[in-house]
Protein backbone atom coordinates (compact mmCIF):
# COMPACT_ATOMS: atom_id res chain seq x y z
CA UNK A 1 0.00 0.00 0.00
CA UNK A 2 1.76 3.03 -1.35
CA UNK A 3 -0.28 5.26 0.39
CA UNK A 4 0.94 4.34 3.72
CA UNK A 5 4.68 5.12 3.33
CA UNK A 6 4.14 8.47 4.25
CA UNK A 7 6.43 9.91 1.15
CA UNK A 8 3.33 12.40 0.30
CA UNK A 9 3.20 16.46 0.95
CA UNK A 10 2.29 17.20 4.43
CA UNK A 11 2.10 13.40 5.70
CA UNK A 12 2.86 14.32 9.28
CA UNK A 13 -0.73 15.70 9.40
CA UNK A 14 -2.73 14.01 6.04
CA UNK A 15 -2.16 10.06 6.03
CA UNK A 16 -4.06 10.06 2.20
CA UNK A 17 -6.13 11.41 -0.36
CA UNK A 18 -9.06 9.71 -1.86
CA UNK A 19 -10.73 10.76 -5.47
CA UNK A 20 -13.88 8.01 -6.39
CA UNK A 21 -15.74 8.42 -8.84
CA UNK A 22 -19.52 6.91 -9.46
CA UNK A 23 -20.17 5.44 -13.21
CA UNK A 24 -23.43 3.80 -14.51
CA UNK A 25 -23.38 1.95 -18.09
CA UNK A 26 -26.56 3.81 -20.14
CA UNK A 27 -27.66 0.43 -21.71
CA UNK A 28 -27.95 -1.90 -18.06
CA UNK A 29 -30.73 -0.11 -15.32
CA UNK A 30 -29.46 0.74 -12.22
CA UNK A 31 -27.99 -1.69 -9.55
CA UNK A 32 -31.45 -1.96 -7.62
CA UNK A 33 -33.66 -2.72 -10.67
CA UNK A 34 -30.68 -4.93 -12.52
CA UNK A 35 -31.35 -8.49 -13.30
CA UNK A 36 -28.37 -10.87 -12.13
CA UNK A 37 -27.32 -11.22 -15.88
CA UNK A 38 -27.18 -8.26 -16.23
CA UNK A 39 -24.80 -7.52 -13.26
CA UNK A 40 -22.72 -10.06 -14.68
CA UNK A 41 -22.87 -8.31 -18.07
CA UNK A 42 -21.09 -5.21 -16.14
CA UNK A 43 -18.48 -7.23 -14.20
CA UNK A 44 -17.42 -8.63 -17.45
CA UNK A 45 -17.59 -5.37 -19.32
CA UNK A 46 -15.73 -3.09 -17.00
CA UNK A 47 -12.99 -5.48 -16.25
CA UNK A 48 -12.41 -6.05 -19.98
CA UNK A 49 -12.60 -1.95 -20.55
CA UNK A 50 -10.44 -1.66 -17.70
CA UNK A 51 -7.41 -4.45 -19.15
CA UNK A 52 -4.01 -2.35 -19.98
CA UNK A 53 -5.74 0.92 -18.58
CA UNK A 54 -2.78 3.18 -16.31
CA UNK A 55 -1.89 1.78 -12.69
CA UNK A 56 -4.19 -1.19 -13.41
CA UNK A 57 -1.83 -3.29 -15.94
CA UNK A 58 -0.94 -6.29 -13.23
CA UNK A 59 -4.31 -5.82 -11.59
CA UNK A 60 -6.06 -8.62 -9.60
CA UNK A 61 -9.89 -9.20 -10.12
CA UNK A 62 -11.27 -10.21 -6.37
CA UNK A 63 -14.98 -11.27 -6.49
CA UNK A 64 -16.53 -10.74 -3.18
CA UNK A 65 -18.28 -14.06 -2.97
CA UNK A 66 -14.76 -16.02 -4.23
CA UNK A 67 -13.26 -14.21 -0.89
CA UNK A 68 -13.89 -15.52 3.18
CA UNK A 69 -15.56 -13.26 5.73
CA UNK A 70 -12.03 -12.66 6.85
CA UNK A 71 -10.89 -11.83 3.21
CA UNK A 72 -13.30 -9.27 3.00
CA UNK A 73 -13.14 -7.73 6.05
CA UNK A 74 -9.02 -7.57 5.07
CA UNK A 75 -10.08 -5.47 1.96
CA UNK A 76 -12.15 -2.98 4.48
CA UNK A 77 -9.22 -2.57 6.60
CA UNK A 78 -6.96 -1.51 3.90
CA UNK A 79 -9.73 1.22 2.54
CA UNK A 80 -10.23 -0.57 -0.71
CA UNK A 81 -14.07 -1.66 0.18
CA UNK A 82 -16.52 -0.38 2.27
CA UNK A 83 -18.16 -2.43 4.89
CA UNK A 84 -21.18 -2.24 3.05
CA UNK A 85 -19.65 -3.81 0.22
CA UNK A 86 -18.25 -6.68 1.95
CA UNK A 87 -21.08 -9.04 1.36
CA UNK A 88 -20.77 -11.93 -0.53
CA UNK A 89 -23.15 -11.13 -3.21
CA UNK A 90 -22.16 -13.23 -6.83
CA UNK A 91 -21.71 -10.02 -8.91
CA UNK A 92 -19.56 -7.82 -7.11
CA UNK A 93 -16.09 -7.49 -7.26
CA UNK A 94 -13.36 -5.25 -7.40
CA UNK A 95 -10.09 -4.39 -9.55
CA UNK A 96 -7.02 -3.76 -7.63
CA UNK A 97 -3.81 -2.36 -8.91
CA UNK A 98 -0.64 -3.79 -8.10
CA UNK A 99 0.35 -0.80 -6.11
CA UNK A 100 -3.41 -0.27 -4.93
CA UNK A 101 -3.24 3.18 -5.96
CA UNK A 102 -5.77 2.38 -8.54
CA UNK A 103 -8.93 0.38 -7.73
CA UNK A 104 -12.35 0.13 -9.53
CA UNK A 105 -15.45 -1.38 -7.36
CA UNK A 106 -18.19 -3.05 -9.25
CA UNK A 107 -22.03 -3.54 -8.87
CA UNK A 108 -21.81 -1.29 -5.21
CA UNK A 109 -23.93 1.40 -4.85
CA UNK A 110 -23.47 1.70 -9.01
CA UNK A 111 -21.63 -0.12 -11.78
CA UNK A 112 -18.47 1.22 -11.20
CA UNK A 113 -16.94 3.42 -8.55
CA UNK A 114 -13.43 4.25 -9.65
CA UNK A 115 -10.76 4.99 -6.48
CA UNK A 116 -7.62 6.57 -6.55
CA UNK A 117 -5.73 7.04 -3.32
CA UNK A 118 -2.28 8.45 -2.88
CA UNK A 119 -0.31 9.25 0.25
CA UNK A 120 -0.43 12.77 2.22
CA UNK A 121 -1.96 15.62 0.69
CA UNK A 122 -2.16 14.95 -3.11
CA UNK A 123 -5.74 16.32 -4.41
CA UNK A 124 -4.45 16.99 -7.94
CA UNK A 125 -2.39 13.97 -8.64
CA UNK A 126 -5.65 12.00 -7.47
CA UNK A 127 -7.69 13.33 -9.28
CA UNK A 128 -5.67 13.34 -12.76
CA UNK A 129 -4.79 9.63 -12.32
CA UNK A 130 -8.42 8.71 -11.46
CA UNK A 131 -9.58 11.16 -14.66
CA UNK A 132 -6.78 9.24 -16.87
CA UNK A 133 -8.85 6.15 -15.79
CA UNK A 134 -12.39 7.09 -15.80
CA UNK A 135 -11.01 8.37 -19.73
CA UNK A 136 -9.46 5.02 -21.11
CA UNK A 137 -13.21 3.09 -19.84
CA UNK A 138 -15.24 6.05 -21.78
CA UNK A 139 -13.08 4.47 -24.51
CA UNK A 140 -15.21 1.24 -24.30
CA UNK A 141 -17.81 2.21 -22.28
CA UNK A 142 -20.90 4.32 -22.48
CA UNK A 143 -21.87 5.67 -19.30
CA UNK A 144 -25.59 7.43 -18.18
CA UNK A 145 -25.15 11.22 -18.58
CA UNK A 146 -27.20 13.92 -19.05
CA UNK A 147 -26.57 16.68 -20.80
CA UNK A 148 -28.24 18.73 -17.92
CA UNK A 149 -27.67 17.27 -15.40
CA UNK A 150 -24.28 15.31 -15.77
CA UNK A 151 -23.46 11.98 -14.75
CA UNK A 152 -26.58 9.87 -13.16
CA UNK A 153 -26.25 7.72 -10.38
CA UNK A 154 -27.86 5.54 -8.39
CA UNK A 155 -28.11 7.76 -5.25
CA UNK A 156 -29.70 11.48 -6.31
CA UNK A 157 -26.29 13.20 -3.81
CA UNK A 158 -24.07 12.06 -6.48
CA UNK A 159 -25.41 13.11 -9.58
CA UNK A 160 -23.35 15.49 -11.27
CA UNK A 161 -20.13 14.80 -11.49
CA UNK A 162 -19.89 11.85 -9.36
CA UNK A 163 -16.80 12.63 -7.83
CA UNK A 164 -16.38 12.22 -3.87
CA UNK A 165 -12.91 13.63 -3.09
CA UNK A 166 -11.32 13.15 0.50
CA UNK A 167 -8.24 14.14 2.78
CA UNK A 168 -7.73 11.66 5.75
CA UNK A 169 -5.94 13.90 8.36
CA UNK A 170 -4.77 13.97 11.78
CA UNK A 171 -6.13 16.32 13.97
CA UNK A 172 -4.52 15.72 17.91
CA UNK A 173 -3.41 18.83 18.78
CA UNK A 174 -7.02 20.77 17.70
CA UNK A 175 -8.46 17.80 19.88
CA UNK A 176 -6.29 18.36 22.73
CA UNK A 177 -6.53 22.28 22.79
CA UNK A 178 -10.56 21.47 22.69
CA UNK A 179 -10.75 23.23 19.07
CA UNK A 180 -11.72 20.64 16.92
CA UNK A 181 -15.72 20.79 17.50
CA UNK A 182 -15.18 24.76 16.17
CA UNK A 183 -13.07 23.61 13.10
CA UNK A 184 -15.77 20.82 12.62
CA UNK A 185 -18.42 23.42 12.33
CA UNK A 186 -16.48 25.89 10.21
CA UNK A 187 -15.74 22.77 7.82
CA UNK A 188 -19.44 22.09 7.57
CA UNK A 189 -20.66 25.52 7.22
CA UNK A 190 -18.72 25.64 3.29
CA UNK A 191 -20.78 22.45 2.40
CA UNK A 192 -18.00 19.83 3.17
CA UNK A 193 -18.04 16.80 5.43
CA UNK A 194 -16.37 15.21 8.38
CA UNK A 195 -16.54 11.32 9.05
CA UNK A 196 -14.45 9.11 10.56
CA UNK A 197 -11.20 6.87 9.74
CA UNK A 198 -13.36 4.34 7.12
CA UNK A 199 -15.54 7.19 5.65
CA UNK A 200 -19.34 7.37 5.57
CA UNK A 201 -21.14 6.10 8.57
CA UNK A 202 -17.35 5.26 10.79
CA UNK A 203 -16.37 6.45 13.19
CA UNK A 204 -13.77 9.55 14.67
CA UNK A 205 -10.83 7.23 15.71
CA UNK A 206 -7.62 7.95 16.87
CA UNK A 207 -8.27 11.63 16.28
CA UNK A 208 -8.77 10.82 11.88
CA UNK A 209 -10.96 12.91 10.54
CA UNK A 210 -12.00 12.25 6.79
CA UNK A 211 -13.12 15.87 5.01
CA UNK A 212 -14.60 15.16 1.80
CA UNK A 213 -17.17 16.97 -0.59
CA UNK A 214 -20.95 17.02 -0.72
CA UNK A 215 -22.03 18.86 -3.72
CA UNK A 216 -21.68 17.21 -6.97
CA UNK A 217 -24.61 19.07 -9.17
CA UNK A 218 -23.85 22.47 -10.56
CA UNK A 219 -20.36 22.49 -9.56
CA UNK A 220 -17.23 21.52 -11.94
CA UNK A 221 -14.35 19.02 -10.73
CA UNK A 222 -11.79 22.24 -10.95
CA UNK A 223 -14.26 24.05 -8.42
CA UNK A 224 -15.25 21.14 -5.80
CA UNK A 225 -11.40 20.17 -5.82
CA UNK A 226 -9.99 23.91 -5.68
CA UNK A 227 -12.86 23.84 -2.52
CA UNK A 228 -11.37 20.78 -0.82
CA UNK A 229 -7.75 21.64 -1.08
CA UNK A 230 -8.91 25.30 0.23
CA UNK A 231 -10.74 24.25 3.57
CA UNK A 232 -7.51 21.71 4.20
CA UNK A 233 -4.95 23.64 4.08
CA UNK A 234 -7.21 25.95 6.45
CA UNK A 235 -7.43 23.33 8.54
CA UNK A 236 -4.27 21.32 8.64
CA UNK A 237 -3.07 25.63 9.21
CA UNK A 238 -5.04 25.44 12.78
CA UNK A 239 -3.33 21.86 13.49
CA UNK A 240 -0.44 23.99 13.36
CA UNK A 241 -1.23 26.84 15.48
CA UNK A 242 -2.37 24.35 17.69
CA UNK A 243 0.32 22.13 17.75
CA UNK A 244 3.04 25.64 18.65
CA UNK A 245 0.45 26.46 21.62
CA UNK A 246 0.78 23.13 22.90
CA UNK A 247 4.66 23.60 22.52
CA UNK A 248 4.51 26.68 24.05
CA UNK A 249 2.03 26.06 27.19
CA UNK A 250 2.15 22.64 27.69
CA UNK A 251 5.66 20.71 26.10
CA UNK A 252 5.87 18.82 29.20
CA UNK A 253 2.67 17.45 29.45
CA UNK A 254 2.78 16.49 25.62
CA UNK A 255 6.02 15.23 25.44
CA UNK A 256 5.01 12.73 28.53
CA UNK A 257 1.81 11.35 26.66
CA UNK A 258 4.09 10.84 23.55
CA UNK A 259 6.41 8.70 25.58
CA UNK A 260 3.85 6.87 27.61
CA UNK A 261 2.24 5.65 24.33
CA UNK A 262 6.11 4.77 22.98
CA UNK A 263 6.61 3.16 26.34
CA UNK A 264 3.20 1.16 25.89
CA UNK A 265 4.06 0.31 22.45
CA UNK A 266 7.56 -1.03 22.56
CA UNK A 267 6.81 -3.02 26.22
CA UNK A 268 3.15 -4.09 25.59
CA UNK A 269 2.80 -7.95 25.78
CA UNK A 270 -1.14 -7.39 25.31
CA UNK A 271 -2.84 -4.73 23.44
CA UNK A 272 -6.21 -4.20 21.71
CA UNK A 273 -6.54 -2.92 18.22
CA UNK A 274 -8.52 0.84 19.48
CA UNK A 275 -5.48 0.44 22.02
CA UNK A 276 -3.36 0.36 18.94
CA UNK A 277 -5.28 3.95 17.49
CA UNK A 278 -5.19 5.86 20.23
CA UNK A 279 -1.31 4.74 21.23
CA UNK A 280 0.36 5.70 17.46
CA UNK A 281 -2.02 9.01 17.12
CA UNK A 282 -0.17 10.45 20.39
CA UNK A 283 3.27 8.76 18.77
CA UNK A 284 2.71 10.55 15.50
CA UNK A 285 1.63 13.57 17.30
CA UNK A 286 5.19 13.53 18.75
CA UNK A 287 6.87 13.02 15.17
CA UNK A 288 4.51 15.73 13.37
CA UNK A 289 5.68 18.33 16.80
CA UNK A 290 9.82 16.73 16.00
CA UNK A 291 10.56 14.94 18.87
CA UNK A 292 13.71 12.73 18.35
CA UNK A 293 13.61 8.95 18.95
CA UNK A 294 10.49 8.06 17.62
CA UNK A 295 9.62 5.78 14.77
CA UNK A 296 8.89 6.95 11.08
CA UNK A 297 6.00 8.17 10.26
CA UNK A 298 5.65 5.02 7.38
CA UNK A 299 6.11 2.58 10.51
CA UNK A 300 3.44 4.29 12.35
CA UNK A 301 1.24 4.57 9.62
CA UNK A 302 1.77 0.85 8.93
CA UNK A 303 1.35 0.08 12.74
CA UNK A 304 -2.42 1.40 12.51
CA UNK A 305 -3.82 -0.65 9.30
CA UNK A 306 -1.51 -3.46 9.59
CA UNK A 307 -2.15 -5.01 12.96
CA UNK A 308 -6.68 -4.58 12.53
CA UNK A 309 -7.84 -8.02 13.37
CA UNK A 310 -8.27 -9.21 9.60
CA UNK A 311 -4.69 -8.59 8.56
CA UNK A 312 -3.40 -10.53 11.70
CA UNK A 313 -5.52 -13.14 11.05
CA UNK A 314 -4.11 -12.74 7.19
CA UNK A 315 -0.77 -12.87 7.89
CA UNK A 316 -1.45 -15.74 10.46
CA UNK A 317 -3.17 -17.53 8.14
CA UNK A 318 -5.76 -18.45 10.64
CA UNK A 319 -8.69 -17.28 12.61
CA UNK A 320 -8.03 -16.29 16.08
CA UNK A 321 -10.39 -15.12 19.17
CA UNK A 322 -9.49 -11.49 20.43
CA UNK A 323 -7.52 -13.07 23.24
CA UNK A 324 -4.94 -14.53 20.49
CA UNK A 325 -5.34 -11.57 18.39
CA UNK A 326 -4.22 -9.19 21.31
CA UNK A 327 -1.23 -11.27 21.89
CA UNK A 328 0.13 -11.62 18.46
CA UNK A 329 -0.29 -8.14 17.84
CA UNK A 330 2.01 -7.12 20.72
CA UNK A 331 4.45 -9.08 19.28
CA UNK A 332 4.13 -7.50 15.33
CA UNK A 333 3.94 -4.02 17.02
CA UNK A 334 7.62 -4.89 18.18
CA UNK A 335 9.04 -6.51 15.37
CA UNK A 336 7.93 -3.48 13.42
CA UNK A 337 9.47 -0.82 16.09
CA UNK A 338 12.65 -3.49 15.33
CA UNK A 339 12.74 -4.77 18.93
CA UNK A 340 13.69 -7.92 20.18
CA UNK A 341 10.68 -10.46 20.72
CA UNK A 342 9.85 -11.38 24.06
CA UNK A 343 11.72 -14.54 25.56
CA UNK A 344 9.19 -17.47 26.38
Amino acid sequence: MVWLDASGPSSETVMSTRIRLARNISSIPFIARAREDQLNVVMRTVTSSASGAKGLERSKFLRMADLSVLDRAFLVERHLISPDFSNESPNRGILVGEDETESVVINEEDHLRIQVICSGEQITEAWERANALDDHLEETLEYCFSPDLGYLTSCPTNVGTGLRASVLVHLPALVLTKQIRKVIRGVAQVGLAVRGFYGEGSEVVGNFFQISNQITLGQSENETLEGLERVVRQVLGHEEKARELLLNDARVQVEDKVWRAYGTLSNCRVVTSQEIVNLTSAVRLGVAMGFPGLPSLKTINELLVLTQPAHLQVSAGREMDSTERNVLRAGEVRKRLGLSPVED
